[in-house]
This record gives structure tokens, C-alpha cells and sequence, in this order.
């Protein structure tokens, strides 16, 4: 192990030298509401972006809401000539993740470098989600138009079939649950027509997706129906599917950017630790869960892919008491006794960056202990039993970057809609 003063962006040398073997970094977060690791983060990912030459950033986002922020980084016809804009007509509960200031702040610098280059060259933003499944469905019908018969037939039954539903798509998966009322079949039509057509689109050779893009799209928000009828459908029923269908969803959605920008093509997400952390070395293994860090070491190998955890010790957090309520600015306590977090705080300065991947390590990042995840719901008094994922620290990244004290990110306005629930770990 490596550890590293951390005082501003020039300090992150040892994380590039780290990534500039990698075709895809990761970039974790111990919570969806804290300042520091998404301005750390952003940091990051503009030297990646700058001097390493990566081609896209991909978030635990909705597909259609990033598309918009996308059109925008990329200077697309019709897109809002501030990323702000974009970000601010995120609805979907919890809005924070994404419109907010920090966000806005490296939206605007990427639409920046993006127009000092040719649009073959720009670097996209894009949602790994699988929560958008009306805003899926209406992209389908903005792209189908009456030019694909077939496939507006098929939109057509499976718009019918969720109907009834309305926007409350959970109630879908309870339906499904006691009663006939799958959309599968109508869902897998759909897929199947959107894929015929965008199959013939071909992929652009290098950069930005520039051709057939907008074919892509509504391929990718027909994987995104597949995936939510699949995943409101596991969600009732409980256990680790649902968790499961969401993230493989994530990790194909990564795979398919990966390819539609050609085959140098390099990578950064933007997720929750508990997504891009490798659950092999938590006790989701135990559950039988698996998330995109695991999936990607899997699928193109350890060496080609960098997982960067965030981690603090208190301060404040932007964060909601339940499912659906407004956020609030919580107070985040010291952590656990005989935490990770712990440790680390009595051992490294202020700001630190560790390479787990380098070097000597001791013991204790091979053992298993208790690593803090907060989610978009919170309750800081349950510390003492709960908000904590055991984790052997080296085995789950290959960096680790510390923030003693944190502080609460800065929200955008934005028209917040009820959001649809999530399943274990909760609220990440």
C-alpha cells in the first residue's frame, strides 16, 4: 500500500499512473449527498478526461435525464447551452444525486473542452439506470414516429399493457406477483424490434457517437423497458435478484457504450462504493449479490479496470429521513468503533489517497470489517446497527480516497416526482 497526501488535483498523479493501464475507472462515493467526494471525483475526472484520453462518463443515473445533460456536454443540436439547464429537469426522486451544483460545475467544463474539438473527439455523458421506464417508453415513441411500423405496434402493446399502472410501476410488480399481469412477452417484442433496427445502424469508428445515434438511443431505452419490467417484477418478491437485475442491467449498459465507441474506447463511472466496490470482497458475495465493479474485473479483467472507493469520517451530508421526503442537511457522526473509517481516521492526515494495489500491505486491508455506506435515505442514530457494509478494503478497490471531514453537497432547484424504491443495500 501507497499512501499519498492529498491536497488538490496534482496530488492524484499516483491514481493516473494507476489508471493508465485501465480501459475503464470507477469512482465510487460513500454517500449521494456529500461535497467532497464529487468535487474529488470531478477532479479526477478531468485529468482522466485531460492527459489520459478518456471518451466518456458514465452515471448511476437515468438514461433519458443524462441524454439530455449529454446533448448538452457534446454541444448537440437542440441541447441546453448550459449543462445546468439539463440538470435542473431531473424529476425523479432523489434529484440531489445529479442536480447539483458540483455536477454542474464539471457538465459545464466538459461542454467547454468539448467545443475546442471536433465532435468525432467529444467526450459523452450517459445513465447506466434502469429506473426510467415511462421516460423510456416516451423517447421510444419521440425516435419511432410512424417511420417502423413493426416497432411502433410493439411500443404500442407494451405502452397498453403498463398503462393501468400508471406512473406507480411498483404496483406493476405487485400485480405481477398475484396475478397474470406480466408485460414480458409485449417488453421482448419491443426489444426485439428497436434491436433489428438499431443493428443496421452500424457504430461509429472512434469518439463520440456521431452517426445513428439517435437509433442507439431508443435501443438503449427499449434495454431500459426490458430492464425495469424485469427488475419491478424481482422487487416484490424480495431477496437479491432485483439488486442483481439492476446492476447487470448497469454493467451491459457500460458494455454496449463501450462498443458503440469503438474498441479503444476508455471509460469512467460514476456510482455508490456499493456498486463499483468489487462485492466479492463484502458479504453481498453471501447474498448472492453482485454489482458493476465485480462484473467488470469479470468481463475484461482485473488489469483493465480501476476501482477507486471513497470513504470519511464525519461532517454533514445532504440526505432524506425516508423514501420520498424532502432532503435534508444531516449531521454525520464519527464512525463506528473498529471501522475502517476508524482506522483510518487515527492514520492519515486530512485528505489522503491510498494505492491498495502497490506496495506491502498490511494485514488488516485483508480483513474483513466495517466499511460506511450512506444511502439517499439516512437516520445517523442508527449508526450503532446499521450503515456499514463489511468489506476486506484491498480485495474490493485497487485506491482508496480519504476525506476526514466531509460537508453536503449544494442542490439545484429541480421538480422532484416520487421515486421508485430500492431494494438492499438501501438507498444507494
Amino acid at each position: 500500500m501507497q499512501v499519498h497526501r492529498l491536497g488538490g488535483p496534482g496530488d492524484f498523479d499516483p491514481l493516473l499512473r494507476l489508471a493508465g493501464r485501465a480501459r475503464v475507472v470507477m469512482l465510487g462515493e460513500a454517500s449521494h449527498g456529500g461535497y467532497d467526494y464529487y468535487r474529488l471525483r470531478e477532479q479526477l475526472t478531468r485529468r482522466l478526461i485531460a492527459e489520459c484520453g478518456f471518451n466518456f462518463v458514465a452515471v448511476e443515473g437515468d438514461w433519458p435525464d443524462c441524454d439530455r445533460v449529454h446533448q448538452s456536454v457534446i454541444s448537440a443540436p437542440g441541447g441546453d447551452v448550459d449543462p445546468q439547464l439539463a440538470l435542473e429537469r431531473f424529476e425523479r426522486w432523489p434529484t440531489w444525486m445529479w442536480a447539483n451544483a458540483e455536477v454542474a460545475r464539471f457538465c459545464r467544463w466538459l461542454r467547454a473542452w468539448n467545443l475546442e474539438r471536433p465532435e468525432s473527439d467529444r467526450v459523452g455523458f450517459h445513465g447506466l439506470d434502469v429506473y426510467s421506464l415511462w421516460e423510456s417508453m416516451q423517447a421510444i415513441f419521440d425516435y419511432l414516429g410512424d417511420d417502423d411500423q413493426e416497432a411502433l405496434a410493439a411500443a404500442r402493446e407494451a405502452y397498453r399493457c403498463f398503462e393501468p399502472y400508471g406512473h406507480q410501476v411498483e404496483e406493476y410488480g405487485l400485480a405481477s406477483r398475484f396475478v397474470s399481469a406480466s408485460c414480458e412477452d409485449e417488453v421482448v417484442r419491443l426489444l426485439g424490434a428497436i434491436r433489428a433496427g438499431a443493428s443496421t445502424g452500424g457504430a461509429a469508428a472512434g469518439g463520440a457517437p456521431t452517426g445513428g445515434a439517435d437509433r442507439f438511443a431508443a435501443w438503449q431505452n427499449a434495454e431500459v423497458v426490458a430492464g425495469a419490467e424485469r427488475y419491478y417484477r424481482a422487487m416484490v418478491a424480495g431477496g437479491p435478484q432485483s439488486w442483481n437485475i439492476r446492476d447487470i442491467h448497469m454493467a451491459d449498459t457500460l458494455d454496449r457504450l463501450l462498443d458503440r465507441y469503438g474498441p479503444d474506447t476508455r471509460a469512467v463511472v460514476w456510482a455508490h462504493n456499493t456498486h463499483i466496490g468489487d462485492a466479492r470482497a463484502t458479504d453481498m458475495a453471501d447474498a448472492g449479490m453482485v454489482n458493476i465493479g465485480q462484473l467488470a474485473r469479470e468481463r475484461h479483467g482485473a488489469e483493465a479496470v480501476a476501482l477507486i472507493g471513497f470513504g470519511g469520517y464525519q461532517g454533514t451530508v445532504v440526505a432524506a429521513p425516508r423514501w420520498g421526503a424532502p432532503a435534508e442537511i444531516m449531521t454525520v457522526p464519527p464512525a463506528r468503533p473498529g471501522s475502517i473509517e476508524e482506522r483510518l481516521h487515527r492514520m492519515l492526515p486530512e485528505r489522503a489517497l491510498l494505492v491498495l494495489a502497490h506496495g506491502d500491505r498490511p494485514g488488516w486491508l485483508n480483513e474483513l470489517a466495517e466499511h460506511r455506506a450512506i444511502g439517499v435515505v439516512y437516520d445517523p442514530s442508527f449508526e450503532e446497527w446499521g450503515n456499514y457494509v463489511p468489506t476486506r478494503l484491498a480485495e474490493r478497490y485497487d485506491g482508496f480516497i480519504w476525506c476526514d471531514q466531509t460537508t453536503a453537497l449544494h442542490e439545484l432547484p429541480a421538480n422532484v416526482e416520487p421515486g421508485e424504491l430500492e431494494t438492499y443495500p438501501a438507498g444507494t
